[in-house]
């Protein structure tokens, strides 16, 4: 026993220090409702991360961006035949001047005719596609969003049945 009184002192201060460690872990693993608020948030935080990995980020959509670029180079030809049937779809919806109806007159109101029919059906249909592709991908949501719930839910409890287990003194 040649400990001196420094030596003891160290020692003791160590062991109140393990102590101390000791009696908050023995009150964490007693504090059922703060480990399973904690397991909860951590569920939580997990799908938080999965949905924000599910968005696009910045880099994804300029990567979408030079794509499209891309296509277009690929593709000058598609690009200027969407550009005049663009700039003809303007034309025609713009007001008609003297010029235009003292010249094409007749003919140039039928063509008009024709044409905004064709785009209403156009448009009709392309609506419908639209609502169609809508209510798929809602539905897609829908039973994905279900799983994940059941997932979560199903985690939950088993997190729940842990804690209650850890929680009851073992027989």
């Amino acid at each position: 026993m040649g400990e001196g009184p420094d030596e003891i002192r160290e020692q003791i201060e160590e062991t109140r220090v393990r102590m101390g460690d000791t009696v908050e872990a023995i009150g964490y693993k007693a504090d059922v409702k703060q480990r399973t608020s904690d397991w909860a948030s951590d569920k939580k935080d997990s799908v938080v991360g999965r949905v924000k990995g599910a968005t696009p980020d910045t880099g994804q959509m300029k990567e979408g961006a030079k794509r499209g670029v891309g296509v277009a180079k690929e593709n000058p030809l598609g690009l200027a035949v969407g550009g005049v049937a663009v700039g003809f779809l303007t034309g025609l919806l713009m007001p008609s001047t003297r010029v235009e109806d003292e010249r094409m007159g007749e003919v140039a109101d039928q063509l008009k005719e024709s044409v905004r029919e064709t785009g209403q059906e156009a448009l009709g249909r392309g609506k419908q596609v639209a609502q169609e592709a809508g209510q798929s991908a809602a539905e897609t949501a829908r039973e994905r969003g279900k799983e994940q719930s059941q997932e979560l839910s199903d985690s939950l409890k088993e997190g729940v049945q842990e804690a209650r287990e850890t929680a009851s003194p073992s027989s």
